[in-house]
């Protein structure tokens, strides 16, 4: 084994949704995906708490990073939705139609394991929570920046799994902003 090689979070994320799909997460170990990644066990634990966290805990931290920036970067004027908007453009950048097969992957490994779809949740409300305390730092009321946050971050999960699917070849950006308008025609009708 090597003692160093670059990029070692990625491969091991991309070990890990092999060897799920492979022969299914709970059969797989962190072993296993250390072996596969070309790295130690101990180099694992170095990146990750747990297997469930190699599919999450980098992104989380990336993601929420790139809304709370992007929301700070809106102009002053920029309403709490408009501001949301232009984070979730922002997040939406980063995934280049080279990452929509693997996405597909990681989508179907967290919908088909309870233990995935309960992290995935907490990734969510994660990033809601960072989106909110960046709208708040713009002096944006608590519940107005939860709501306007979770607005976005429920835009910006339809627009993904639209996003993910094979059959589409239309960009995330374009899906999440499309998304973010239809709830914004559907919180009209709720009077």
């Amino acid at each position: 084994m090597a003692r160093w090689e670059p990029n070692t979070p990625v491969r091991l994320v991309h070990a890990a949704v092999d060897l799920f799909t492979e022969q299914g997460y709970d059969a797989t170990t962190v072993t296993e995906i250390a072996e596969r990644a070309g790295v130690t066990k101990m180099t694992f634990f170095r990146h990750f708490p747990d297997k469930r966290e190699v599919l999450f805990a980098a992104g989380q931290e990336i993601h929420s990073r790139i809304l709370a920036d992007a929301i700070a970067a809106a102009p002053d004027s920029a309403a709490p939705l408009e501001a949301v908007a232009a984070a979730i453009e922002a997040l939406s950048a980063t995934f280049s139609d080279d990452r929509r097969e693997f996405s597909a992957r990681l989508q179907a490994l967290i919908a088909a394991q309870d233990e995935l779809r309960e992290r995935s949740a907490s990734k969510h409300l994660g990033l809601v929570a960072a989106t909110g305390a960046a709208l708040e730092k713009r002096g944006v009321p608590e519940l107005a920046a939860g709501l306007a946050a979770e607005l976005g971050l429920r835009a910006f999960d339809r627009g993904f799994a639209q996003w993910a699917d094979p059959a589409n070849h239309q960009p995330l950006a374009e899906l999440t902003g499309r998304a973010l308008d239809e709830i914004r025609a559907a919180t009209a009708t709720l009077g």
